[in-house]
């Protein structure tokens, strides 16, 4: 089938994949204003660096049935399911959710949430999720209930680009009918709320040209708000900091060496607190490198007593099409170990057997 046949088909598909999980009219509006950009969004979600790629020689209809011969009947087959879900791209799945309903008149979803559990039934959930409805679930979750999970909200927000965070916003509203916006303000106060609130509307410059003069003016800034003065101007951190494009960030940082004889995160830890300083720390490491930083937060979900599923879920199957073999890489850089052992040592059944997948091999 040619690219544009291709294409076409994903469109179709991905909107009756969602047509279930959202109401039919919130639905419509935002399914009209995704086909007129899905060209460019397409190439937002997948990278050359990911572990999960489009599957050769691809069936939806056998994956399908497939699918549905495995959680037909009294006990479930497992590995087959893991073998399809955890080895096709997102594409692929919203194609074979399609053919599931064509061929069962069922929500190939809701299926798998009534016949699995726990952990290995959140993970093959969120591999059916479109990437931005999948960020925009793991972000309501971080705010629902009592108290709210800042770790989550800065990680997501400081790792993504203007363009994804645009569409994890129009996905929000879909969803819940609320606005992204609205609910980061109503869970959140200060300036960690105004830096949030920035990063949550996709305003930050994703222009490649890097000004020079610009960079120097912006190191001075962050000196004067900072080391220079006594107490710290947080404004012009957070202004710099969530608005300029990652290769002028990248310049910036460099000038700030040399003037102030600290690293910009140097100066961050030791001029701000709490989650204000998580967040700009994170932005920070973000610009340098992506993946180290979220091959820290992986090290960190696995460190110690216990382990915590839903950040390991979550940035495992969000990179899985961008940049994870990048993410393994730093993570035997940073642990010693390569991210497979360390699953393998810290999870355990058809769960741990789906992340390895999704892994895709070891270090």
């Amino acid at each position: 089938m040619g690219d544009t046949g291709w294409f076409k088909r994903r469109q179709t598909e991905t909107e009756a994949m969602c047509w279930s999980a959202f109401s039919r009219v919130r639905f419509l509006v935002f399914w009209t204003t995704l086909k007129q950009n899905m060209q460019t969004m397409t190439s937002v979600w997948v990278g050359s660096r990911g572990t999960i790629r489009d599957y050769p020689s691809f069936n939806a209809a056998q994956d399908a049935n497939a699918i549905k011969n495995a959680i037909k009947g009294v006990g479930t087959d497992e590995k087959a399911l893991i073998s399809i879900l955890a080895a096709r791209s997102n594409a692929q799945r919203q194609l074979i959710a399609k053919e599931y309903r064509t061929i069962t008149e069922k929500d190939l979803k809701a299926d798998l949430k009534s016949d699995l559990s726990g952990n290995f039934e959140r993970v093959m959930v969120s591999l059916l999720l479109p990437p931005a409805f999948f960020d925009a679930k793991q972000l309501k979750k971080s705010m629902k209930g009592a108290g709210t999970k800042e770790h989550a909200l800065i990680e997501i927000l400081a790792s993504r680009s203007s363009k994804q965070m645009k569409e994890v916003a129009q996905a929000y509203y879909t969803a819940y009918g609320k606005n992204l916006s609205d609910d980061i303000s109503c869970d959140t106060h200060g300036h960690f709320r105004k830096a949030l609130l920035m990063l949550a509307e996709g305003r930050r410059d994703e222009n490649p040209t890097v000004d020079g003069q610009l960079a120097k003016k912006d190191a001075q800034v962050l000196y004067d708000a900072g080391e220079k003065k006594c107490g710290t101007d947080e404004d012009a951190f957070i202004q710099i900091l969530c608005l300029r494009s990652v290769p002028q960030l990248k310049l910036t940082f460099e000038i700030y060496k040399s003037l102030s004889k600290k690293r910009i995160e140097d100066s961050i830890a030791g001029e701000m607190s709490g989650h204000l300083k998580e967040l700009l720390l994170a932005i920070v490491k973000c610009m340098n490198n992506t993946p180290a930083f979220l091959a820290e937060r992986l090290h960190k979900s696995m460190k110690g007593p216990g382990t915590d599923e839903f950040t390991l879920t979550r940035i495992m199957v969000s990179r899985s099409e961008i940049d994870l073999l990048d993410i393994r890489t730093q993570y035997k850089k940073l642990t010693g170990s390569s991210l497979h052992s360390s699953i393998k040592s810290d999870t355990s059944g058809d769960y741990e057997a789906t992340l390895l997948k999704i892994c895709g091999g070891e270090d």
